[in-house]
């Protein structure tokens, strides 16, 4: 993952931006700064063509529940969420990246205001949810990512949230296989070094996200996405969570796996008490090699 962040002098324990409200806005100042400057100057080609005409070839489809039952975390906020992820699809749904395109989700949405439709749903920031406008549409960013894995697309950038707030609840992926953005910290990056045309289809049922990747031509790939060395671990009383991510990637024509590759490692702080039975499987595990 590309790091575009000026990293923080080790004699400086917290983020500037917490000591002072001042310093929070000169802190915010310098990273809108840095990120415009990145998206000018670092070299890559972004992507902004769209079109209504879907591409032939299907390359993943995907579909996450849009409400979620959290105890303590408000309906409302859920319902905004809704509401954002609107927004969001309006400026992605028929995105093509071309060859030698790079997709910014923060460059392609923009900054989320409520100046721009966006309203105050549910977003998760140091260790807590909590409101904020545009909140939700990191349940964008993450199925698109997971689209993304099972392409030929290279990753660029990724962040992923550094605690997880609540217990699995229906999950149906391997854990932290998604991707939180905040404008302008924290953006998701694509780049297509193939020769093919992609195009994300986004959309809304009543029930849940939708996302479609799609391709000018056939895929002579595969990829199957899964995780190794899951745990819970409880370091001086606080437990944490980890895991590692890796992807076959498979000959259709053959059916059979050509490569198997690491693609990254998850470490997050817990925000419940995790179930005691499976915390303490998973604290048996090996450790990684």
């Amino acid at each position: 993952m590309l790091r575009t962040a000026i990293p923080r002098p080790a004699f400086i324990p917290r983020p500037i931006g917490m000591y002072h409200p001042a310093l929070n806005r000169l802190a915010r100042g310098v990273r809108i700064a840095e990120r415009l400057c990145t998206w000018q100057f670092d070299g890559h080609r972004y992507a902004k063509a769209r079109q209504v005409e879907r591409l032939e070839f299907r390359v993943k489809k995907h579909q996450s529940v849009l409400l979620r039952r959290h105890a303590g975390v408000d309906l409302t906020l859920q319902l905004n969420k809704v509401h954002n992820l609107k927004r969001v699809i309006d400026r992605l749904d028929g995105l093509l990246i071309r060859p030698g395109e790079t997709f910014s989700f923060c460059k392609s949405v923009g900054r989320p205001t409520r100046a721009r439709g966006f309203v105050p749903g549910m977003e998760l920031s140091r260790g807590v949810a909590q409101s904020g406008i545009g909140g939700g549409i990191c349940q964008s960013s993450n199925l698109i990512f997971w689209l993304a894995l099972h392409s030929g697309l290279t990753l660029v950038e990724r962040h992923h949230h550094s605690f997880d707030p609540f217990p699995d609840q229906g999950r149906v992926l391997p854990f932290a296989s998604g991707a939180t953005v905040m404008w302008p910290y924290c953006d998701l990056r694509l780049r297509n070094d193939t020769a093919s045309t992609f195009q994300l289809r986004l959309w809304l049922d009543q029930k849940c996200l939708n996302g479609d990747l799609r391709a000018d031509r056939h895929q002579p790939f595969s990829f199957s996405v899964y995780e190794e060395d899951h745990r819970f671990e409880q370091v001086d009383g606080q437990w944490w969570r980890s895991n590692a991510l890796w992807r076959r990637r498979i000959d259709k024509r053959t059916g059979q796996t050509v490569e198997r590759a690491f693609i990254l490692r998850n470490r997050a702080e817990v925000k419940y008490v995790p179930d005691p039975v499976r915390a303490a499987a998973d604290r048996s595990c090996p450790a990684p090699v």
